[in-house]
């Protein structure tokens, strides 16, 4: 079996590496002991990491620092925006990540069109078509695909009808420039791991005077919105990780060019590879790219043996392999479908790595598509 000469990983919609800030400030943190409940020296030093930490991420979304509820990642969050507001009627976008539409399994779709971006004018009238107090939760860009939603507009509709307006900004965070005001959202989710901090924290921004309640109940944690004591390492590491990511999205300009010097060469090599979501506004580092014929799982397998990292288009459930929801929703046809691949890129992807995956999907294509035997003829 040959070994892997390189390792080139381009999953960082999964998850991106660890900055060395963020490693940083945990490690300092783990080093202290104290509870930010506690109101002796040790604790009240705690309680002020986690206010300054609480600054931080606030400065990622441009909103005021109380807002900001720590939670333990986008699942909980997502959860406590569809839930905490008690409101009786909720409205997805049929493209949301599992942890909105699980939250709400009743919750009414929002059509996309052919890209994958929200109809507006369906949104406008289903809000209209029922007066009953509603939350509409639509992500600001697609974990699979990249593509953009127009956030602002979704806000202005979904305030024309006294609804709340709930944002995954997850996918989007450390990747472009976010503002809250901007976007019109009620509530907006982040994850650290999406940005370069640690796995199991997250944060759920409240804009206004919007009310919660509580899914966790204990202490008066986190405004009495959140019970439970405080992740002080993980805080400590999602905070530095957004000051890094604020101080660096300029480099996501780069990124957004090797992606689509990705996308061209793919093009030349495969003129029938499919770029799914390509028409749409796109986060700078994704791609969905189809090799038609070829199964996902099969490209990802064979990319992996050449030490390249990538996502299959496919979600895997259960030990269960099925089409995408996404693409699904999207209309893309099965064959696409099956065959699509997430490329994601991050601020410490290289030249030379998109040239690896190049060569490796190149090498695959010629192998699958130019090589199939011809049937004869009878």
């Amino acid at each position: 079996m040959r070994g892997v000469k390189t390792q080139i990983y381009l999953d960082w919609n999964a998850t991106a590496p660890l900055r060395p800030e963020a490693a940083e400030a945990i490690s300092a943190t783990l080093a202290r002991c104290g509870n930010p409940s506690s109101v002796h020296r040790w604790g009240r030093a705690a309680r002020q990491a986690v206010e300054q930490a609480r600054h931080a991420v606030a400065a990622l979304l441009a909103t005021p620092p109380e807002g900001i509820i720590f939670v333990s990642g986008g699942t909980e969050a997502n959860h406590l925006a569809l839930l905490g507001p008690g409101r009786d009627r909720v409205l997805v976008s049929a493209v949301e990540h599992d942890s909105v539409l699980r939250a709400v399994p009743e919750a009414e779709p929002i059509p996309v069109d052919r890209n994958g971006v929200v109809e507006l004018d369906a949104l406008d009238r289903l809000l209209a078509a029922d007066r009953t107090p509603a939350l509409v939760s639509v992500m600001l860009a697609n974990n699979e695909t990249g593509v953009m939603q127009p956030a602002a507009e979704i806000g202005r509709i979904a305030r024309m009808h006294g609804a709340l307006f709930h944002c995954d900004a997850a996918q989007a965070a450390g990747k472009i420039t976010l503002d809250a005001g901007a976007i019109g959202a009620d509530l907006m989710t982040l994850s650290a791991h999406k940005l370069g901090g640690p796995s199991g924290v997250g944060a759920l921004a409240v804009m206004g005077d919007v009310e919660l309640t509580a899914l966790l109940r204990g202490g008066g944690q986190e405004q009495g919105r959140r019970a439970g004591t405080e992740n002080s390492p993980g805080i400590a590491g999602f905070a530095a990780a957004a000051r890094a990511a604020a101080e660096q999205i300029g480099t996501y300009d780069r990124i957004r060019e090797l992606r689509d010097a990705l996308e061209a060469c793919v093009a030349a090599v495969a003129p029938e590879a499919v770029v799914v979501g390509a028409a749409a506004p796109r986060l700078p580092n994704t791609t969905a790219v189809a090799m038609p014929g070829v199964a996902a799982e099969t490209q990802v397998i064979a990319l992996d043996l050449d030490g390249v990292m990538v996502s299959a288009g496919a979600a895997c459930s259960s030990g269960k392999v099925g089409p995408s929801h996404v693409l699904q929703a999207m209309g893309v046809g099965p064959d696409i479908a099956r065959s699509t691949i997430r490329v994601s890129l991050g601020w410490a992807t290289s030249d030379a790595d998109v040239g690896h995956f190049l060569e490796a999907w190149t090498a695959l294509y010629r192998r699958c598509c130019r090589q199939k035997p011809r049937a004869h003829a009878a």
